[in-house]
């Protein structure tokens, strides 16, 4: 996989191409030590660019060509994964990705949405942005999960649902309201994580858990910065200013009580280190998995209700 730098990421590339280097040309003399010293550099460098990030520079990161999908997270914490196709009404759908497989022995259904790594991979697979078709193929498998009372996790990464005309005239908006509905009261626990960008209805219509978590580095949002810019600035311009106004971040989400935890990331983003990445993911699934776990069913669904109940907060005037 080819390397992709970031406008802000950029200081790194010269650091990282010498350490490449230097690792080529190792029978050179004195190249350990400088090997060291780069290494030393490079952490110096990240720390210092990644604690000062501004909330479009994450939007950014959650995009980030090299980041890991879901297809990644599946491949390497999951094992005998049987993925399912269709909706057993239309068709089926290449942007969401759903199944089962068995993680860390327990049997669990696993749904998330699913980009490409170049342009032709994301035609595909339709850029993550789902149709109808990938709505019912989730709720189909989760339905399985209910029946057999596996845990259910969720995958989020997508700027939204499709919204070209043959979703729409499929039903975008019923479906994703369906699955609103029937994730709130489905009797299984519901592990929801996004992984990339969480972008609108097409986040929501996977996104109902009883806990979520975000990657450090994801973003959870109404609608892009482009899109704010372009309805109240006016202009595309304002992408800055609107992705600070939305409090799409993991920590502005965590803070107004939307999200139940953080799950870190490597220093430098998981696009720089997928293994640790992959530890660190499965060390928080297994941590909320075990908790839901241990929760009676009837409970558990009471417990939802009154987590999304608590959102928001509202401020009733008295008539004058």
């Amino acid at each position: 996989m080819e390397k992709f730098y970031l406008p802000f990421e950029k200081p790194l590339e010269r650091i990282e191409k010498e350490i490449e280097n230097l690792k080529a040309n190792r029978n050179k003399k004195d190249v350990n030590a400088r090997l060291v010293q780069l290494q030393q550099e490079w952490v110096k460098k990240t720390q210092e660019i990644f604690s000062n990030l501004t909330a479009w520079e994450k939007v950014q990161l959650a995009r980030h060509p090299n980041r890991p999908h879901t297809l990644d997270y599946i491949d390497r914490l999951l094992e005998d994964f049987i993925e399912l196709h269709g909706d057993r009404i239309y068709g089926d759908d290449p942007a969401i990705i759903a199944g089962i497989g068995k993680f860390e022995g327990i049997t669990v259904a696993v749904v998330g949405h699913q980009k490409g790594r170049n342009t032709k991979e994301n035609i595909e697979r339709k850029f993550g942005m789902a149709h109808p078709e990938g709505y019912r193929k989730a709720l189909k498998v989760m339905k399985l999960a209910e029946k057999f009372t596996f845990p259910v996790i969720t995958f989020i990464d997508t700027p939204g649902a499709s919204p070209d005309i043959e979703a729409e005239t499929r039903g975008q908006a019923l479906w994703i309201a369906t699955n609103l509905k029937e994730m709130s009261l489905l009797r299984a626990p519901i592990l929801a994580i996004v992984i990339g960008e969480g972008g609108s209805g097409g986040a929501l219509g996977i996104g109902v858990g009883d806990r979520i978590l975000m990657q450090e580095y994801s973003i959870y949002s109404v609608i892009s910065p482009e899109g704010c810019a372009s309805i109240l600035w006016k202009n595309q311009k304002a992408v800055k200013e609107a992705a600070e106004a939305l409090k799409l971040t993991a920590k502005d989400l965590y803070e107004l009580g939307i999200i139940d935890e953080i799950i870190p990331e490597p220093l430098g983003g998981a696009h720089r280190d997928w293994e640790k990445a992959m530890d660190i993911m499965k060390e928080y699934i297994n941590k909320h998995l075990t908790e839901l776990k241990t929760i009676n069913i009837d409970q558990l669904l009471s417990l939802r209700y009154q987590k999304y109940r608590k959102i928001g907060v509202f401020i009733e005037r008295e008539k004058e």
